[in-house]
């Protein structure tokens, strides 16, 4: 599923000048990892199998129950700073700072965790291991480094390239 956005017109700009992709050919020596089906107009195809999908599912819930028993840690223990437990001014400072830090790292992985309900969400409907942006499959070595990924490693690379470029 391809989205659509609207571009401006410095972005169809940008689009027309970039150089055109190679095809991705699928090594044959990968092929047990994919099924291997003529396509048909409308239908889905799954391009991990069932086995990978289980333990990307397991990772990602593993990953996702970490996060949530993080965040019950630091609201039963980090949240409350007693000054009166803390005897000067320094300690009261280093404390408050390394709160906010904790609080910073909570607000990350809040993030973090919305991006792995999505992708258990595309797990459950079929459409984990494609791309978002061009539709092609996710090579399975990436999906293996970041399950929580939307984009395919050339789309990756494309919007760091436009972010770097408007930063």
């Amino acid at each position: 599923m391809a989205r659509v956005l609207a571009l401006s017109p410095v972005d169809v700009e940008a689009k027309a000048k970039a150089k055109p992709r190679p095809p991705n050919p699928i090594d044959e020596s990968q092929t047990h990892a994919y099924r291997v089906s003529p396509l048909f107009e409308g239908a889905e195809e799954r391009f991990v199998n069932k086995t990978q999908l289980k333990k990307f599912k397991t990772l990602l819930t593993e990953k996702r129950d970490e996060i949530v028993k993080k965040a019950k840690q630091t609201l039963e223990e980090d949240m409350a700073l007693d000054a009166n437990d803390l005897p000067d001014e320094m300690d009261l400072a280093s404390s408050e700072y390394l709160q906010s830090f904790t609080f910073r790292l909570r607000g990350r992985e809040k993030a973090f965790l919305d991006k792995i309900n999505k992708a258990l969400g595309k797990i459950d409907d079929g459409s984990f291991g494609v791309c978002e942006e061009c539709g092609e499959e996710i090579s399975i070595k990436r999906l293996e480094a970041r399950p929580e990924t939307t984009l395919c490693i050339r789309c990756k690379e494309d919007q760091e390239r436009m972010e770097k470029d408007y930063s």
